[in-house]
Formats: C-alpha cells, sequence, structure tokens
C-alpha cells in the first residue's frame, strides 16, 4: 500500500491562462465594487436626507478601509499562501455586498464600506503578488499589463454598470449589489480551481507583517509611488466630482452622464498597456504625466467655457494618462520586487495608491461646499499636475541613467567574473 500523497497532484487545477485570467478578474471585480455605488450616492442622499460632507466620510471609509487592511494583512499571503487569503478577501467582499442590500440608513453604508475596503485590501494585495507568479513563473510585464486592464476595465464598467442599473433596473439600490454579488460567488468558485503559487516550505503559517519596500528597490519604487499616486489622485477627484460635473456639461438629468464619463475614463486607460508592452516603464511613466497634464488642462478649460465635447474629449486624454501611469508603476514595482516579499512590496504599492485616492478626494469633498465643484477641481487638478511635472522629470533622469548603463561597458570586475564563469 502506498501511504505517500504528498505526491499526488491537486484535483482539477486550471491551467496557467485561466487561473492567470481569474486572478485578474478579482482585481477588476474589487475596483468595479469601488465605483458601482458612485452613481448611488444621489439616490442615497436624497432619500435619508444625507450632507456632502457625509457621503464624503462614507466614501472616505472604504479608503481608510483598504489601507488599514493592507497595513495589517498586506504580507500574509507571502506565508499563508495567495489562494486563501484571495478567497477570504472575496468572502469578505461578499458580506459587504450584503449589507448594501439590507442598508436602511447612513450607518449601514458606514459599516458597508469598511467591510469592502477591508477585503479589497486583502484580495488585491495577494491578487497582484498571485500575478507575477501565475505567468510561467513570473513575468512581471505581463502580470503588470493583465493588473493594469483588470484596474481599469474595473473602474470604467463598474461605474458605467451603476449608472445603467440606477437609471434602468428596479430596486436601483439593490440590483446592482445582486449583480456584483453574483460576480463574486462566480470567482469564488473559479479560485477553488486556481493553483496555489507560494511553496509549501516557505510557508511560516499565519503571521501579520507590515508592508515594507526593502531598502536596494527605494529608488524604483519611489518611481512607480510616484506615478500612482498621479494616476490614482485624478481617479479620486475624478469619481469624486463627476456625479455633478458631467450632468451639468452634458446637459443631462439622467445618471447615465456620469457614468459614460467614467467609462470614457477607465476605458481608454485600458488601451495604452495593450499597445505600449515594449515601451520602457520609465517612459511610460513620463508619457503617462504628460497626458494627464494635457487631460486636466483640457478638463479645467471644458469646465470654464461649458464645454461638454471638450470635456470628454479631456476624460478619454487623462484615461490615457491612467492607463500609461499605471502600467508603468505597477511594471517597474514589479520588477524590482524581491521573490519572497512580493506581497509585502505590493501591498506598500497600494498603499501609496489608495492614500492617493482617498486622500484628495476626501478634501475635494469638503473644499466643495465652500467653492463648488468647477473650482475644486481646478485647483485640486493643479496640485495633480505639479507632482506630475516633478515624476516626469525623475522618469526622465532615470530613463536615461538606464540607457547609459546599458551603453557603457562593464569593466571585468571580481563580480563580473564570477557571473562570466556561473
Amino acid at each position: 500500500m502506498n501511504n505517500d500523497t504528498s505526491a499526488a497532484p491537486p484535483a482539477r487545477r486550471l491551467g496557467p491562462g485561466p487561473a492567470f485570467a481569474l486572478t485578474a478578474g478579482v482585481i477588476g471585480v474589487c475596483l468595479a465594487a469601488s465605483a458601482l455605488p458612485s452613481p448611488l450616492y444621489k439616490l442615497y442622499a436624497a432619500q435619508w436626507h444625507l450632507q456632502t460632507s457625509t457621503v464624503t466620510l462614507i466614501y472616505a471609509t472604504y479608503c481608510f478601509g483598504v489601507l488599514v487592511s493592507l497595513l495589517a494583512f498586506g504580507r500574509v499571503s507571502d506565508t499563508w499562501g495567495r489562494r486563501p487569503v484571495i478567497v477570504a478577501g472575496l468572502v469578505g467582499l461578499l458580506i459587504s455586498m450584503v449589507v448594501f442590500m439590507s442598508a436602511s440608513g447612513a450607518g449601514w453604508l458606514f459599516a458597508a464600506r469598511a467591510v469592502q475596503g477591508l477585503a479589497t485590501g486583502i484580495a488585491i494585495s495577494a491578487s497582484g503578488a498571485a500575478l507575477l507568479e501565475l505567468y510561467q513563473g513570473g513575468n512581471p510585464a505581463k502580470a503588470s499589463l493583465y493588473n493594469v486592464v483588470a484596474s481599469a476595465l474595473g473602474v470604467g464598467v463598474g461605474g458605467l454598470l451603476g449608472a445603467v442599473l440606477v437609471q434602468y433596473a428596479p430596486g436601483p439600490l439593490v440590483t446592482p449589489f445582486i449583480v456584483l454579488t453574483a460576480l463574486i460567488v462566480v470567482l469564488l468558485i473559479g479560485m477553488l480551481g486556481v493553483p496555489e503559487t507560494v511553496t509549501g516550505t516557505s510557508r511560516t503559517g499565519f503571521r501579520m507583517a507590515a508592508p515594507g519596500v526593502p531598502r536596494q528597490i527605494i529608488a524604483p519604487f519611489t518611481l512607480a509611488a510616484l506615478g500612482i499616486t498621479c494616476t490614482w489622485s485624478i481617479i479620486g477627484i475624478y469619481l469624486g466630482l463627476v456625479g455633478t460635473l458631467a450632468p451639468a456639461l452634458l446637459h443631462s438629468t439622467s445618471q447615465l452622464a456620469a457614468g459614460l464619463a467614467i467609462l470614457a475614463l477607465g476605458g481608454t486607460s485600458a488601451v495604452p498597456p495593450l499597445v505600449t508592452r515594449k515601451m520602457a516603464p520609465a517612459v511610460q511613466i513620463a508619457w503617462g504625466t504628460i497626458a494627464l497634464t494635457g487631460g486636466i488642462a483640457l478638463t479645467a478649460w471644458s469646465l470654464s467655457a461649458d464645454g461638454a465635447a471638450l470635456f470628454v474629449v479631456a476624460s478619454v486624454v487623462i484615461g490615457i494618462g491612467v492607463g500609461f501611469g499605471m502600467f508603468g508603476s505597477l511594471r517597474t514595482v514589479g520588477a524590482a520586487a524581491p521573490p519572497d516579499r512580493r506581497a509585502q512590496v505590493m501591498a506598500a504599492f497600494y498603499i501609496v495608491a489608495y492614500a492617493a485616492i482617498s486622500l484628495p478626494a476626501v478634501a475635494a469633498g469638503f473644499s466643495v461646499r465652500q467653492l463648488g465643484a468647477v473650482q475644486t477641481f481646478q485647483i485640486f487638478g493643479a496640485g495633480i499636475v505639479v507632482v506630475s511635472v516633478g515624476t516626469l522629470l525623475l522618469a526622465v533622469t532615470r530613463q536615461r541613467a538606464q540607457t547609459r548603463a546599458v551603453a557603457t561597458p562593464v569593466p571585468p570586475t571580481r563580480a563580473g567574473a564570477a557571473t562570466e564563469r556561473g
């Protein structure tokens, strides 16, 4: 009798392609779930007489939940395994959908967004690390491509789906979450077949560890962090203000105005990763900052001139900048992260991202009450432009240094000789 079961292959495990797509789908659904409530906030405010500041705090609760989750559980999947952590995050997201559907007041929304934020933080850090490992042993460029496309389509489709269901579906405060619940259940079932990428020998049990950045990758991480700060800051401002700006500029009272504007930005941001895969990451970040600067300037112009067509064009240009910036940033951090600390580094990266998407948006939410949506966007947009220019300079400097390093012959050293012998 053979009692050795350790060598038995896992039953019905998915191949790399489907597993890769399912894991990217987790990121997409998490981002869709974050954007979907945006068109609903007006209904909540009207039904429960919520002030703008209360709605802003509800949005902030989600972002802070993500940050807390990343700080507390950012490295758990490095030691516990990717798949169980992703499943735990999806279960938490499922619970948040039930709370949304049961909501009968502002307190329920705070609870739903808090649970959603905690679950999202758990899921995305583990999923981002798993993507780096599922594609033929780890391909940062391919993993980053799927990550950006999933995130971009998640934001765009989530915003549009919420708007369409609010406009046409019965029970607009319940139906959107029923649809998301169904998608989450499908992902949960699919994840049972995704192979684990953290080997049993490297696991040390459940161990919490703070996100961190190894000293040797501080330079590339800084560039990636600045790149994601520019892109996610404008996403946060856009999602926070588009519900007010889009209907006014497009001269429509339909909820679809905001949803289509979000789709224009999110959908367009999926294009640059697909067509610029051979471009150096630093160059992608540089082009992203240029497009973001131009898009923000066009948006400010459209707001001053009351130009509907110009606003749509500006949203597309911003989307292109977001796609470039996100792809370049993820490629940079993905290539630099040590294999045994991927989740920890990805958690640190997402902490920067969610701080960027939340803090300016929360500040803008309070600013709207005194300055109005138009002036608020112009002020905060100008701040993002300043950061974008600084990031552009750093990206150009890094790319020039890398180009010189490639062009300059390496003198024979003891390390070089050892490498040649190896």
